[in-house]
Order: structure tokens, then sequence, then C-alpha cells
């Protein structure tokens, strides 16, 4: 990376953390904020790889489940069909986001403007949705039927687009098909985990020739800043959502977006 701070990668990487799984666009925050602040990285490789410590973060809040579920997998059908679930609803994203990986760094990812639309359409759709009385059918997320995995594996797709979100995609099609808000917020954390692992290291692969040694420091700096504050954020999302809804994310979205739009205009 060429001459950014260590204080910017600071300020990235808390910002990463902050906002990676609540429905408002790390990346879109990430690449708006990079490029008012004139940062630049490596194949756009910082913005990806700093997700490892907002993983690492789930990982351990998780980490008793996780291993539960690991010990009941040869044995439990319900385990198996929720994991079989989580395969299902990351394969449709996966597969797009490897196919238009150099068509989403070097075309999308560039677009600041198309950033803050994003943002906003997703703000007014998060705001409409959370207003919606929906009757939730399902309120597990080991039992969910293998379709609705799908289903909502489907919307994850949406998010290849920045500024769109991929907890956001994950949750409203999640809304949409029934489920209630804590468990869709709660299967959006059970989702990223092999998404932004699969991200992260097809990121790696396809920079390996570019990165250098130099890049390392900055990439740390941003990737323990986002462990610290994703750790903060997944502690008290579940007990927010389930108390206050989607509309506060709705609101800071539209915020975002319209201010992002207004200093494009005056600052290009």
């Amino acid at each position: 990376m060429e001459s950014q701070t260590i204080v910017e990668a600071l300020l990235l990487g808390l910002l990463e953390g902050l906002t990676e799984f609540i429905p408002v666009s790390s990346t879109g925050h990430i690449l708006l904020a990079g490029h008012f602040l004139g940062f630049h990285s490596t194949g756009k490789a910082f913005e990806i790889l700093i997700q490892l410590g907002a993983i690492l973060a789930i990982l351990s809040v998780y980490f008793s489940k996780l291993w539960q579920m690991l010990i009941k997998l040869p044995s439990d059908p319900r385990t198996r069909h929720f994991v079989i679930g989580i395969l299902i609803a990351f394969l449709p994203a996966a597969v797009i986001g490897a196919l238009a990986h150099d068509f989403i760094k070097t075309i999308l990812f560039e677009s600041p403007r198309l950033i803050c639309v994003m943002l906003i359409i997703g703000g007014v759709i998060l705001l409409v949705v959370d207003r919606i009385d929906f009757k939730p059918r399902f309120h597990d997320v080991e039992r969910f039927p293998l379709s609705v995995y799908f289903r909502i594996g489907l919307f994850q797709c949406l998010s290849l687009i920045p500024g769109t979100s991929r907890s956001g995609s994950t949750i409203i099609g999640a809304l949409l098909m029934g489920v209630d808000k804590r468990a869709a917020a709660e299967f959006s954390f059970f989702l990223a985990m092999p998404t932004m692992v699969g991200a992260f290291a097809f990121d790696l692969f396809k920079n390996r020739n570019v990165l250098t040694s130099a890049d390392l420091p900055i990439i740390s700096v941003g990737f323990i800043a986002a462990f610290v504050a994703a750790l903060i954020v997944v502690r008290f999302l579940l007990d927010y959502v389930s108390r206050k809804g989607y509309a506060l994310f709705g609101w800071w979205r539209l915020v975002v977006g319209i201010v992002g739009l207004a200093a494009l205009m005056v600052w290009g």
C-alpha cells in the first residue's frame, strides 16, 4: 500500500467492525470513507482482508455453540439439517461472487455514487420492511425449511453490489420468508461465517502476487480494530433488534447515502 497511515487503517478497521453485522453495508462505508480519505489499497485487498477480524469476533462469540454443533453433527439430524441449510444459503453468492469477482472489484468497488445510491435504496426498503406487521412462522434458525435457507441465500447475492449490505439483504430476505427479527439477524451471523471466510480466502488467492510485506502492518491494524469493534456489536445486536427492530439502520443508511452524494457533488 502506498503512503496510507496507521491512523487511516485504524479508522477503517473500526468502521468495518462496527458495520459488518448491521444492515448498513460495511464494504460501502469503507469504500466511501477510503475515497474521501484518499486511501488506496493494493488490489482493493485491504477492504476484504480486514473482514477476517470481524469473522474471528463472531467465531469467538459463537465458539461454544459451534463446538457443540461439530460434536453433534454425525448423530443429530437437526444439526445436520442446519449445517446443510447454511451451505445451501452460502452457495449462490459464492458461485456468482467467484464468477464476477473482477467486475465487482474493478468496476463496482470504484463507483462511490453507486454505493451512495444503493445505501439510500436499501435504507428506504429497510424502513418499509420494518413497518410491515409480519406474522413470523420461523423462530429457530436450526429449523427453517431448506427452501427458506436457499431463498435467503438468493437474497444474499444482492450484497455483491457494494452499498447493498450482506447482512441487510439476508435479513430482509429472511423477514420476507416469515422469519422473526431476532432469528433473521442470528441466521445472518451464521451465514456470514462461510461467506466471509470464502471471500477472504478467494481475495487473498487473487492478490497473492501483488501483496507484499509492506502491506502487512496496515492490514494487521485494520484487522485488530475490526475484531474489537465487531465483538462489541455482535454481543449487543440481537437484543437490540428484538426490542427496537431495524428502523435505526434504515435512517442511518439514508443519512450516509445522502451526505455521501452531497460530498461527491462538492468534492468529487
